[in-house]
């Protein structure tokens, strides 16, 4: 029996986005959630492949170099460490793939460019029933329990951005100052 070939891990290139937006729609499948992705080609390479790029992505490649896994991420910003961190926003190995080490080389490239780089800090969130708690604290991940997240999304977003708009065309106004509440008595 031969043992499973190991992915080599690379940056994404263009031509990798469109198994990386169909892996995408696969992990959405896999969490329960196809309906809520609507990641494009366009979006991921107009995302990635911009003069100034706020995402970025590695790709686990087979021996044809077909991408079989991705890593999204981004730089994130601790203001006690005073230095950037990587959050991944996520990590996808096929079903085909698991079991070749592609997840934990993945999460190895981004590790080391935390180190190479000087940032203290490589993140992610988990829904809560994916196996994979088991291989993160295999790698020395910690869960983080006392963090709760928030999020703002569609008519609450709108709804807080519309203040911060309001806000400019009020009457004491100045630019760089948000009105408080004696400004509305």
């Amino acid at each position: 029996m031969t043992s499973p070939v190991i992915p080599t891990i690379r940056p994404a290139r263009p031509e990798d986005v469109p198994a990386v937006v169909a892996m995408v729609h696969e992990l959405a499948e896999y969490e329960r959630a196809p309906d809520q992705c609507h990641l494009t080609t366009e979006q991921l390479t107009s995302a990635l492949f911009t003069t100034t790029p706020a995402l970025f992505g590695h790709v686990a490649v087979d021996e044809r170099d077909e991408p079989v896994g991705f890593a999204l991420w981004f730089l994130n910003f601790s203001t006690w460490a005073g230095v950037h961190g990587i959050y991944l926003e996520d990590l996808y190995v096929r079903p085909s793939a698991r079991g070749t080490g592609a997840g934990r080389l993945l999460l190895a490239t981004l590790a080391d460019i935390c180190v190479q780089r000087g940032y203290q800090r490589l993140e992610w969130w988990m829904i809560d029933w994916n196996p994979a708690a088991g291989f993160y604290a295999s790698i020395g991940a910690e869960q983080l329990n006392e963090w709760v997240p928030y999020r703002l999304s569609g008519e609450a977003l709108h709804g807080l951005a519309a203040r911060a708009q309001a806000a400019t065309t009020h009457p004491n106004h100045r630019p760089g100052r948000v009105p408080d509440r004696r400004d509305e008595a």
